[in-house]
């Protein structure tokens, strides 16, 4: 139900003052509810576990945790999503020290640099990471501890999960309570997350626990899960959107959140955990709308469905139960239970936002960075408008400055989320967050309604259509790295299927190529920058490898200062050859 009269309106859920207060209030509240499904074996079913016996694991493994040594402690995480990484990522905040999630698809060389940037003295992983992180480890003085999720004995150094958490048990059994009474600072940062995965460019943006349960209690006044939904856990972990605004808030409001094996098993494991609600990115969404209606062009009800969608939109006040009968196969095709599809991390296509609600389905959208928890904006569940990002969050006070004629500027926020700064990095912090206020680097402007909208983004990141951050100046400082590019701007373009590609504009350092390899022909310059590209992106993970590259006969418009004019330099192949 999409209606102007839920416009003042918000759910009322209780006060929490950090995490470890949110898990225990919630394994009191919902005890005996489930708090997650897992499957034990690729394929098998989902086994639940209830909230009493998620909190009395956290304890378990935080009690271990503590007893080796590790207090006070930065501890790393990474693997796929999985109920051992979530008891993890809270034993740790919830008393022992500071937690750093890390992306599992990063290369060794990227994991190992912000291990030893975070100084990181312990590392918890998953067996399919397990080459990488102890490739990258090797060497490094500051890890004392290897913590293996699927290990089953400890040897030396190399701990296993699960028999820390039975020690852990077995310690609490004997009235061990260092852990379970350990006193929480919510102004204090209890977690770094890096936002990019590039060697020397990554920030480590501070967040406290006050930044993310305020993050989590005011998203819940325009977003409700309580009333026995199962959220399915699609997108990585340790990105904040998946985890505060997915997992987290589950946590808070009792929903049970079931694991999903991977994105091509979203629509059988919609169905085996009867799924209600699922966050995710555009790209994931857009392509289910694809599958609905080429599956109805296949059966011939293409026709009809267009006309039912039309009617409904008409409408505008959605019967909930009338259009989920009227749409019956596209329910049942999401699993027959799904009612909730939250966008965010990048821009959507307001079109797919539209034709879900009129198919009986609720779907909104919102915006968020890191550095913010990460929700600034977002639509209520019940008032909301496809095209905008939502009204801001509750809490966070929002303003567009430096305008244009069209009210369009820069967006700036302020609230309890805001991140304490970048770690070990003052210069940067001080660039972001001027008097309490974070500058966000995006465009946008609000409505008469006091929605708010994206106009593009003021930085020059490249946003891929599955959420990806990705920064030019990352991949333009590996490939200044040869001596054979005299200047090089990469730039993102989306091609004929809605994917976003990576592209390079590259300037040759002509004088030296022709000292060193002679004169070469068109062809054999290309295969020369080819097999330059191709030894770059093998040290970068997939979403930042260059797929496109044009030679250029003449350098880029410059600034005083000699940077390139970046927005005066847009592609348009004038003045380039030997394009691809």
């Amino acid at each position: 139900m999409n209606s102007a009269k839920y416009k003042d309106e918000i759910y009322i859920h209780r006060p929490i003052t950090d995490l470890k207060n949110m898990i225990n209030t919630s394994a009191e509240l919902y005890a005996e509810k489930n708090a997650f499904l897992v499957k034990d074996t690729p394929g098998g079913g989902y086994r639940p576990i209830k909230f009493k016996d998620f909190k009395k694991d956290i304890d378990s493994l935080g009690t271990a945790l503590m007893d080796i040594g590790l207090t006070g402690k930065k501890i790393a995480v990474i693997g796929e999503n999985r109920y051992e990484w979530v008891v993890s990522y809270l034993s740790v905040v919830n008393g022992v020290g500071i937690i750093v999630p890390l992306d599992r698809e990063l290369p060794k060389s990227e994991i190992r640099n912000l291990i030893m940037r975070a100084e990181v003295s312990a590392i918890v992983y998953s067996s399919k990471v397990e080459r990488t992180v102890k490739e990258a480890v090797e060497g490094v003085a500051s890890i004392e501890y290897m913590i293996g999720m699927d290990s089953l004995e400890h040897e030396g150094m190399n701990l296993s999960l699960k028999k820390l958490v039975e020690q852990g048990k077995n310690l609490v059994s004997k009235e061990k309570r260092f852990f379970i009474d350990a006193q929480i600072n919510p102004e204090e940062m209890c977690s770094i997350i890096f936002t990019s995965g590039t060697t020397g460019l990554a920030k480590g943006v501070m967040l406290s626990h006050k930044n993310i349960v305020a993050n989590v209690y005011h998203m819940s006044k325009y977003v409700d899960v309580s009333n026995n939904f199962t959220g399915l856990s699609v997108l990585p972990m340790h990105h904040t959107y998946e985890l505060t605004c997915h997992v987290f808030t589950s946590m808070y409001q009792g929903c049970c959140v079931a694991i999903c094996e991977g994105l091509r098993y979203i629509v059988k494991n919609m169905a085996e955990a009867k799924a209600t609600v699922m966050l995710g990115v555009p790209l994931i969404f857009e392509n289910m709308h694809k599958k609905v209606w080429k599956k109805a062009e296949a059966g011939g009800k293409a026709d009809k469905m267009k006309a039912a969608v039309q009617l409904s939109k008409k409408l505008k006040k959605f019967n909930i139960k009338a259009m989920k009968k009227l749409f019956k196969d596209v329910h049942n095709a999401m699993g027959g239970s799904m009612q909730l599809f939250i966008s965010g991390a990048a821009a959507i296509d307001p079109a797919v936002v539209e034709d879900f609600n009129a198919m009986g389905f609720t779907m909104i959208q919102g915006y968020g960075m890191t550095e913010n928890s990460p929700i600034i904006a977002v639509n209520k569940d019940r008032y909301y408008k496809p095209a905008s990002v939502g009204l801001p969050m509750p809490g966070t006070e929002i303003k567009i400055i430096d305008k244009d004629e069209n009210g369009v500027g820069e967006i700036i926020c302020k609230g309890d989320s805001v991140m304490l700064g970048y770690y070990n990095d003052k210069e940067e912090t001080e660039k972001v967050l001027i008097d309490g206020w974070l500058h966000t680097g995006d465009y946008g402007y609000f409505d008469k309604d006091g929605f708010l909208y994206i106009s593009g983004r003021k930085k020059n990141v490249i946003i891929t259509k599955n959420g990806k951050n990705v920064f030019p100046e990352e991949v333009e400082f590996y490939l200044n790295k040869s001596d054979y590019i005299k200047e090089v701007l990469v730039w993102g373009k989306d091609d004929d299927n809605g994917d976003t590609v990576i592209c390079a504009d590259i300037v040759p350092n002509y004088i030296l190529i022709e000292e060193e390899q002679g004169k070469l022909s068109d062809a054999e310059l290309r295969k020369l920058f080819k097999k330059i590209i191709d030894d770059v992106n093998d040290s970068m993970p997939i979403y930042k490898r260059v797929k496109r590259f044009e030679i250029r006969e003449t350098e880029f418009e410059k600034t005083t200062t000699q940077k390139i004019k970046r927005h005066t330099a847009k592609h348009n192949g004038e003045d380039s050859k030997h394009g691809h």
